[in-house]
């Protein structure tokens, strides 16, 4: 682990207290990663809302409550399909990952909010809507999704794996890869680039607070870039 932080606890509080979304996308360009936002309808309940942690992905598909006594899939037949056991296997910062179907539906909720507080989870970021704004609201539960949608999920969609690779408009997240949202969207930061990512993240942002008192000190803004590189 790098000098500035000793392990996840340590990096994502560093994250919260002097990181934002923007400035950790910019890192990444620079390092050639220029795919790792997810698709910009996916935002915060709230506008004050963020979240930093391990993904943990959740593949759900379109699949209608009819009468499925003949499915090949045994996962066809369970209510929900594999959505409780993703939920319950959340472990302390990660944040469920949800996507694969339309957005005709809810894939999360109120409860499943609650559960995710007991274990510990950081957040929860959907390729898709949410339901229970107000529930989710008053538990402080960071969620990153298109809005709010009454339409259940029981009826519509089941889930069929997770702890396994997905794809979100043009990112490809890993399980353990880190996700970090606020206002401005939801980014990943792969595993293997997380420590150049974070560390020059953090340089950065430290660097735009210098430039931003010139500025606001009446440097032009050509001088500040020709003398700080950063704008």
């Amino acid at each position: 682990m790098p000098a500035l932080w000793g392990s996840d606890l340590e990096l994502f509080a560093l994250a919260r207290k002097e990181l934002f979304v923007a400035v950790v996308g910019d890192v990444m360009d620079k390092l050639g990663l220029r795919s790792q936002f997810l698709p910009p309808q996916i935002q915060p309940l709230t506008r004050d809302m963020a979240a930093i942690g391990r993904a943990m992905p959740v593949l759900s598909v379109d699949l209608m409550d009819v009468d499925l006594s003949d499915a090949h899939n045994p996962v066809a037949a369970k209510p929900f399909g594999l959505m409780m056991e993703a939920l319950d296997s959340l472990r302390p910062g990660e944040i469920y990952l949800c996507t694969g179907s339309s957005p005709a539906y809810a894939l999360w909720g109120e409860l499943m909010s609650a559960r995710a507080v007991r274990c510990g989870a950081a957040g929860a970021v959907l390729n898709g809507y949410t339901r229970d704004l107000r529930g989710i609201v008053e538990l402080k539960f960071p969620v990153f999704c298109f809005g709010s949608y009454a339409q259940d999920q029981s009826a519509r969609g089941k889930v069929v794996d997770y702890r396994i690779g997905v794809q979100v408009g043009q990112a490809i997240i890993a399980p353990g890869d880190i996700l970090f949202g606020d206002c401005d969207g939801v980014c990943v930061v792969p595993r293997k680039a997380e420590e150049e990512v974070f560390l020059a993240a953090i340089e950065k942002a430290r660097g735009e607070k210098t430039v931003r008192k010139e500025i606001e000190a009446g440097m032009p803004a050509m001088e500040a870039f020709e003398k700080y590189g950063i704008l």
